[in-house]
């Protein structure tokens, strides 16, 4: 059986004319939107799974049978995997091809979206999760590189930004949207079932309109750092791991401060060997250019204080104000709102200044908006309360989330896009595990010092203590926000970023 693609193949270095492009269109215009989509489904699924699980943690626990020490294993599961690969995926998507990559991602982390789905014992559903994790650390650079490689004209690239970054920081809120939904009015398992029509979509894309890139027989030879990739993969397992447990087991324990120490001690060789290697896994220059670091940095840092916001604050309107899982998912969908509007003013600002004035004008404004919730206590509701503090942070995050991801992967070779892509969702992964731990840390010592002296006992004492902890990690969320905004000023360039304009698009590589 043949099929017409509606995209011809693209040869090395040059756009073919679309057998359907209408007269006088833009040969390539049709293919780098098709790519815009292809991507933002496939990043859709991994971002989802940040959240969507959680929601549906204690119904599945009842469900199944597990201990509550093992359902943390549902989630770390999934990070661990997630985040120690990331490099590797990335790199595999610069070697092999980045269609490839895309098919075989989006294959795996459905086969394994549906295992978790029917899962009758803990074994299968943990099992189901590091299989999601493995085969997202593939597809989420993968996607993200496709967009690096494929917009290179400056308006156009800011315009695909605006609209990945946006799902990606929004990604979170709507997973607990969509997961509050499911779980309530559906069943837990649809919160995995769910990956696997948006992973058809993204397959027939893929396989009928995504043309095949040419092949790279240099990159081929290069092949891939066998011992960068070993110090990668078990740094980033030791560092996630022991982030994970500084929760439970407390930051002085043996195991948190042994695993985070060995994390750290190996990513320190991974380095070193990086500086030695001929053919890097990932080449230091990606990371220490300037403008690319200082993005990497704001990723991370916006990552972590994201964790203020979906976590101890689905936490108070859960507890304070009586919310089940849907009306708490609704709840962010306001925040969803402000960031898809900032997200889509910022290439404007962009183009103009560069990603150096959005981006501290970003991290400030979702600082404030932090801080508006540190006036939350136990009689405020959520109109007057909530919903101001949402809507702030919304159109804070909107301006920092497309601007870094652009500055990130500014200027790098199209040979190199897949791991600078997997340096973001990096980023975004240990931010993320070091905004749990620490963030949880804060928690639990406010809430523990407001109880001394006072009943524990009192019911309305144990509430008060709760808002503690919350409020003290709103105010936290708040300084480091604030932090990301003087790392931008000092290391982000001002100025426009700088095109190349000889560059020609790679719509599949």
């Amino acid at each position: 059986m043949t099929t017409t693609p509606l995209l011809d193949e693209v040869d090395a270095g040059r756009d073919t004319v679309p057998t359907a492009a209408p007269s006088g269109a833009a040969p390539h215009h049709r293919a780098h939107w098709w790519v815009l989509i292809i991507a933002c489904l496939a990043q859709l699924m991994v971002v989802l799974d940040a959240t969507i699980v959680n929601i549906a943690l204690p119904t599945a626990q009842a469900d199944i049978g597990f201990s509550n020490d093992n359902r943390q294993w549902i989630v770390t599961g999934y990070a661990l995997a997630f985040g120690s690969l990331l490099f590797v995926g990335g790199r595999l998507g610069d070697l092999v091809s980045r269609k490839t990559m895309m098919l075989v991602g989006l294959v795996g982390f459905a086969g394994f979206s549906a295992l978790g789905g029917t899962a009758t014992t803990f074994g299968v559903l943990v099992t189901a999760r590091v299989g999601q994790g493995v085969f997202g650390a593939i597809l989420a650079p993968t996607a993200l590189a496709l967009i690096t490689t494929t917009f290179t004209e400056a308006r156009e690239r800011g315009r695909a930004f605006a609209v990945y970054g946006a799902l990606s920081g929004a990604g979170g809120a709507i997973g607990l949207v969509l997961g509050g939904a499911l779980t309530e009015y559906a069943s837990w398992r649809w919160c995995l079932y769910v990956n696997i029509p948006i992973a058809v979509l993204a397959l027939l894309g893929v396989l009928f309109l995504l043309p095949r890139g040419a092949r790279d027989d240099g990159a081929r030879e290069r092949g891939i750092d066998l011992p960068g990739a070993v110090l990668s993969v078990a740094g980033l397992v030791a560092l996630v791991y022991g982030l994970g447990t500084a929760e439970s087991d407390g930051w002085t324990s043996a195991t948190t401060l042994g695993f985070i120490g060995a994390g750290l001690v190996l990513l320190v060789g991974f380095v070193l060997v990086e500086r030695r290697v001929a053919h890097p896994l990932l080449p230091l220059g990606v990371v220490l250019d300037r403008n690319r670091g200082g993005s990497f940095l704001a990723i991370g840092i916006s990552a972590i204080g994201m964790f203020g916001v979906f976590l101890f604050l689905t936490y108070f309107m859960s507890t304070v104000l009586g919310f089940k899982p849907f009306p708490t998912g609704l709840a962010f969908l306001p925040m969803i709102g402000g960031l898809m509007v900032s997200a889509q003013t910022a290439p404007m600002v962009v183009a103009r200044l560069g990603t150096k004035i959005p981006v501290i004008v970003g991290f400030s404004v979702a600082a404030l908006g932090m801080l508006w919730f540190t006036r939350l206590d136990l009689a405020s509701s959520y109109a007057s309360g909530v919903l101001p503090g949402l809507i702030v942070v919304g159109l804070g995050l909107g301006f920092v989330f497309p601007p870094a991801m652009s500055g990130a992967t500014d200027r790098v070779d199209p040979h190199h896009a897949g791991v600078a892509s997997a340096g973001v969702n990096t980023f975004q992964q240990i931010g993320g595990s070091i905004g749990t731990a620490v963030l949880s840390a804060l928690a639990s010592s406010a809430a523990t010092s407001y109880l001394v002296g006072r009943d524990g006992t009192d019911p309305l004492v144990q509430a008060q203590a709760g808002m503690e902890s919350y409020t003290t990690v709103f105010l936290a969320s708040a300084i480091v926000f604030a932090a990301g905004a003087v790392v931008a000023g000092l290391l982000l360039r001002h100025g426009a970023l700088e095109r190349d304009p000889g560059a020609e698009p790679v719509v599949a590589h």
